[in-house]
């Protein structure tokens, strides 16, 4: 079986990343599409949040599954038996960066590959930090966001907005 990881923080998904693993999904057996949990960013919604959004943007792709990882990406994967991690490239500027991490992973465990798919031109503006701020003003993400995220948003922003409430 032809295994992929596509990892991320997800913070929320956007339709960039949709575009990415609609992509995938159709070049492996099996897209892992994995959460990262990364300490040092402080994200909107908990991993569990993004784990249930996930799940529920992609519930239609047969061979998608959902899941979380602590760690190196590659050593997940790994132990996962996978053959590929899956990287977005938005633009030119992200490419630097993506192929560091690409040669240092491929360094430590030379049997994964990693493969870059450029998000296509109507996505490559959108970040998910830009949909954040977006979201945060009022303004209309509903181009940017799956609708079940477009909702969250607005549920998130309304709750830490609330006198004495916390995200």
């Amino acid at each position: 079986m032809r295994i992929a990881v596509y990892p991320g923080s997800f913070d929320p998904i956007t339709n960039g990343h949709l575009d990415v693993i609609e992509r995938a999904a159709c070049l492996f057996d099996q897209l892992v599409v994995a959460v990262s949990r990364n300490t040092s960013k402080k994200p909107l919604f908990t991993v569990s949040e993004r784990l249930e959004m996930l799940r529920e943007v992609l519930q239609p792709y047969y061979n998608v599954v959902v899941d979380s990882f602590d760690g190196l990406t590659v050593n997940y994967a790994k132990n996962l038996g996978a053959q590929a991690i899956i990287r977005g490239l938005r633009a030119i500027s992200d490419f630097e960066n993506e192929f560091m991490m690409a040669l240092t992973n491929k360094k430590l465990v030379p049997s994964i590959d990693t493969l870059f798919l450029m998000t296509r031109a109507e996505y490559s503006f959108i970040s998910s930090s830009a949909v954040k701020e977006v979201a945060y003003f009022g303004g209309c993400v509903r181009d940017l966001v799956p609708p079940v995220v477009e909702q969250k948003l607005r549920e998130k922003f309304m709750s830490l907005q609330q006198p004495g409430r916390e995200g």
